[in-house]
């Protein structure tokens, strides 16, 4: 039987390696590949062969952006950091051809001020933050709900 899931892209930008230890009373205690098992599961569950990416570079994620571009996959997004001052990123993700979800483990309007911007979330399909994991999951539901099963 051929494969005809469809690709999502699940791209995480800076310190999402270091789920687990980094500050695990606000992002929790599972880790990075955790994180990636569980997506690539969820994502099947849904139809979906999910690729999942962390960098800790902003040039290499917007590569990823514009490839995803042209190739018209659609993206779930943690941008990390970069969700509230990346323009560069903002812009990358404005390109993209296929929808695109911005994602947060925490919610960054109950935390300091300065994260209560994201300079990608108007360029986003939608938006999904507060949930841990399950914001991921929850991101995967939404695009499946966008895109028609191939």
């Amino acid at each position: 039987m051929a494969d005809t899931q469809q690709p999502v892209w699940v791209l995480n930008g800076p310190n999402l390696d270091r789920l687990g230890t980094r500050e695990p009373d606000v992002y929790g205690t599972v880790d990075y590949p955790t994180l990636v098992e569980q997506v690539v599961e969820a994502a099947s569950g849904l139809g979906f062969t999910a690729e999942v990416r962390q960098t800790n570079d902003e040039a290499e994620l917007i590569g990823w952006l514009h490839e995803a571009a042209d190739a018209r996959i659609p993206v779930v997004l943690n941008p990390a950091a970069f969700t509230h001052y990346s323009y560069a990123i903002r812009d990358a993700c404005a390109m993209l051809t296929a929808p695109l979800i911005e994602v947060h483990l925490s919610n960054p309007l109950a935390r300091e001020e300065f994260r209560h911007t994201s300079v990608v979330g108007g360029v986003a399909s939608g938006s999904i933050a507060g949930f841990g994991i399950e914001s991921y999951r929850l991101a995967l539901r939404a695009l499946r709900g966008m895109i028609p099963t191939p």
